[in-house]
């Protein structure tokens, strides 16, 4: 149980929201740089680079986390701001996370994330940019 409700606060902490929402992010690789603080003041450091369409991405999220029983709020928006939460019950347990993105352009977003399951909460930041073109793949 512990391990999906790992998972689970983990997929809070990213952003998800409906793609109609979100300004489109331009596809390609991308470079995911997250500090994620589990309240204990030593936040893990974790860097990885990926092919995707993260607007695409976030929509898949968002099917996938309303799919687990999770009610999110509407999105605001104000600028280049975009703040939502989502309110979970797994397996019995209470959890919330509370979300804003910052889109800085259509290669670049920055999100800063709160999840709250019972006494213990987790915070998040994600620095996220476009870094070039997919690598062509070999026949």
């Amino acid at each position: 149980m512990r391990i999906r409700i790992a998972l689970l606060l983990a997929a809070l902490a990213l952003p998800a929201f409906a793609a109609d929402e979100l300004p489109a992010f331009r596809a390609g690789l991308w470079e995911f740089k997250r500090s994620v603080d589990g309240g204990d003041g030593r936040p893990a450091m974790l860097t990885n680079q990926k092919c995707t369409n993260p607007t695409e991405d976030m929509q898949r999220k968002t099917e996938t986390m309303i799919a687990a029983g999770c009610k999110p709020t509407p999105v605001e928006k104000s600028g280049n701001l975009y703040s939502f939460s989502f309110k979970c019950k797994l397996q019995g347990v209470e959890i919330q996370s509370k979300s804003v993105i910052t889109a800085v352009s259509d290669s670049a977003y920055k999100v800063d994330a709160e999840s709250k399951q019972g006494g213990k909460t987790t915070r998040e930041q994600l620095d996220a940019r476009r870094i070039g073109n997919c690598p062509e793949t070999q026949p």
